[in-house]
């Protein structure tokens, strides 16, 4: 589709407007290996290097593979004093328990996904699993939301290899607006959606980035940002704990292959927001649930030029002129 239409976001429910006639052509940008991060192994000032000390005067201890502590800064309070509030049904607001937690991948200060070993990925996602499972227990916990943003350019305030986990007390938004479509499309087909998908774009081969054994990373069809990854397990399953050994290793795999190919498109460190949408922990049954990691990145065609959402797309919908289909060549092609 070469001329101006909109896409269905399967997922949401939302749509998007693509508008290919926009770019002459596609993208002939550099591809180069990623550059020098010229940070140093230890940074006696970073408040996540072990040894040192953060914010409010607590010590990071000297761990030697991941490390999760509640974050000092929380965006979430487990006890809260407020009580809900409804004047004349029109303001409307409710206290919000949660836990915030930070996740650092590795000691070292100058590593990122994209540049550390497979086996030191995969205890982040051992460390994930577990995480979810501790939050999850905890009866007001109803869902767990795991996440990395990478780079200043996305909000990160420290370049040390680190995630968030934000532990909520009600289903955040874009978690419950993709429950709702698989939980309606598995009522009307008696099959999941993604599974299908999953089927569907093995056959059409067009936005398939790279794929192992146990895990699919593409570019989906109805992507809003100009590189947006979808990596999505090629077995149904729920959430992290329902990944066997060898699938949590091709998740670990998956990982580190979408970060390396990221930055060696651009050059750089490549920004991001990542997060997985898994199963609620409140206790009920979600059988329709299958689990996916997203990557949304803004880079649109160098390390200066940025997807941002204005005009149009802040009073409308969103819209993107790079399609899904070319970007997934871009991202496919880069070698590793």
């Amino acid at each position: 589709m070469n001329e101006p239409h909109r896409r269905l976001n399967q997922l949401t429910g939302e749509w998007v407007l693509v508008s290919p006639h926009r770019t002459a052509r596609p993208w002939q940008g550099q591809v180069e290996s990623t550059a020098p991060a010229n940070r140093p192994a230890y940074d006696p000032t970073c408040y996540l290097c072990p040894g040192n000390t953060r914010a409010r005067g607590t010590t990071t201890p000297e761990y030697a593979s991941t490390y999760v502590f509640d974050n000092d800064f929380a965006a979430l309070l487990p006890d809260s004093a407020d009580r809900p509030l409804d004047i004349a049904g029109l303001l409307v607001a409710e206290p919000e328990r949660g836990i915030c937690r930070v996740v650092c991948f590795d000691p070292r200060h100058d590593l990122t996904l994209g540049g550390m070993p497979q086996p030191s990925i995969r205890r982040v996602v051992d460390t994930w699993t577990e995480q979810y499972v501790e939050l999850g227990d905890i009866p007001w916990v109803h869902y767990v939301q795991i996440f990395e943003n990478r780079g200043a350019m996305m909000g990160a305030s420290n370049p040390h290899p680190h995630g968030q986990i934000w532990a909520n007390e009600r289903i955040p938004n874009e978690p419950a607006k993709e429950l709702s479509r698989q939980r309606s499309f598995a009522a009307d087909r008696g099959t999941c959606l993604l599974c299908d998908y999953l089927e569907t774009e093995f056959g059409e081969d067009a936005r398939i980035v790279i794929s192992n054994d146990h895990f699919v990373a593409l570019v989906p069809f109805w992507a809003v940002w100009p590189f947006e990854v979808l990596v999505v397990p090629r077995r149904h399953g729920q959430s992290l704990p329902d990944l066997s050994p060898d699938e949590r290793d091709g998740l670990a795999d998956m990982l580190g292959e979408v970060a390396r190919r990221y930055d060696r498109l651009f050059g750089i460190e490549f920004p991001y927001s990542m997060g997985l949408h898994q199963s609620p922990t409140d206790g009920a049954p979600y059988p329709e649930i299958h689990m996916h990691v997203h990557y949304y990145p803004p880079l649109l065609r160098s390390a200066t030029v940025r997807k941002f959402m204005v005009g149009y797309e802040l009073l409308g919908q969103p819209q993107r002129d790079f399609t899904p289909e070319a970007a997934a060549v871009r991202l496919r092609e880069v070698t590793t």
